[in-house]
């Protein structure tokens, strides 16, 4: 029998995935992009926001030179913002500190922000021909399956034994093929549910498989109860026009333009007054709406208020007033993108 990596290998090259914009001839800056904006979003999803970012940052240079808030502006709806600063702020390192070049060695890789050890090595693999072992999760699930192994995999003591496992199966060559392969099985055919393992081309010794447990394998994370929190949100509108504001540069929707928030407990009117200096002179209750987090479940009540026109017109530092149409071309978090598509 063929070794494991020879029958990934082969596998690829007859059924994987070949025609993505980022393979074949097209240098590093685009396998390092395209490695940073896959993790944790699915293929399909990336593909139209990676052709909109690249015709706007083709280079390293270009995206090193771009403000934060045109970065975020075409990262918009993908979700994980921190992604995008980190992006950014590696392109300025990158700019500064290698010449404007990708580094090519691991360590290098993964002194860069926003790049971790999987990261790394699938860029040191897929666009320098380096012998690395990744571990994202559609690799993970492959060798948790094929190998039979419990827990889940996320487990610091899991984790570990998977990249033990992860290394002991590099191939001495082809390692771009291999580590592409290896991504393609995961996704296309050792899915999480319903895997297709009559395609698969290490069904023969895949222990899952032999055990009758694929169903079973990975062991999902442990169930936690998500906390709820709760806000206002509101559409202040004068003259047509909307007010946004600046989030701050960490936490969740970190530098991205919102909407103004008060508690949930407060009267949007009188709060409105208070905290924005802003008399409002009719109110409308929007229908709520719900986003998770990883880590929470936000609840969101938007108000909108109608204010008397205000004197000056001039917004406050970290504010802007836009039009719903100008508003919707910022970078917005996708419920406020939601909550202003209304008033288009």
């Amino acid at each position: 029998m063929k070794s494991f990596s020879s029958r990934i290998i082969d596998w690829q090259r007859k059924h994987g995935r070949h025609d993505l914009p980022w393979q074949g001839s097209s240098g590093p800056y685009l396998v390092w992009l395209s490695e940073i904006m896959l993790q944790q979003t699915q293929v399909a999803t990336v593909i139209p926001y990676f052709q909109r970012f690249i015709e706007r940052f083709p280079d390293v240079t270009t995206l090193a030179a771009a403000s934060e808030d045109s970065v975020l502006e075409h990262w918009s709806g993908l979700g994980y913002y921190s992604r995008a600063r980190n992006l950014h702020a590696a392109a300025q390192q990158i700019a500064s500190r290698h010449e404007g070049k990708i580094p090519d060695t691991l360590d290098a890789l993964q002194a860069l922000p926003g790049i971790g050890r999987s990261t790394a090595a699938a860029i040191a693999a897929l666009a320098f021909g380096r012998t690395e072992a990744i571990l994202d999760g559609n690799v993970k699930r492959v060798l948790v399956r094929h190998a039979a192994i419990d827990g889940w995999p996320d487990e610091k003591k899991v984790e570990a034994a998977l990249w033990q496992l992860a290394e002991s199966r590099l191939p001495q060559q082809n390692i771009a093929a291999y580590t592409q392969g290896m991504m393609d099985l995961g996704a296309t055919v050792c899915t999480r549910s319903s895997p297709a393992c009559d395609a698969c081309p290490v069904q023969v010794d895949c222990q899952a498989r032999l055990q009758d447990r694929c169903a079973s394998l990975p062991v999902p994370r442990p169930k936690k109860i998500l906390p709820d929190k709760h806000v206002q949100m509101l559409l202040l509108l004068d003259r047509g026009e909307l007010l946004l504001e600046k989030r701050p540069p960490s936490g969740i929707w970190g530098g991205l333009w919102s909407l103004p928030e008060l508690p949930a407990d407060i009267d949007a009117m009188d709060g409105c007054r208070m905290r924005y200096g802003h008399n409002p002179h009719a109110r409308q209750a929007l229908p709520a709406l719900r986003h998770s987090f990883t880590h929470f479940r936000l609840h969101i009540q938007p108000v909108c208020l109608h204010l008397e026109p205000r004197v000056p017109s001039v917004a406050s530092p970290g504010q802007q007033w836009l039009t719903p149409a100008a508003a919707l071309k910022s970078a917005l978090p996708v419920p406020v993108r939601t909550l202003i598509h209304q008033f288009v």
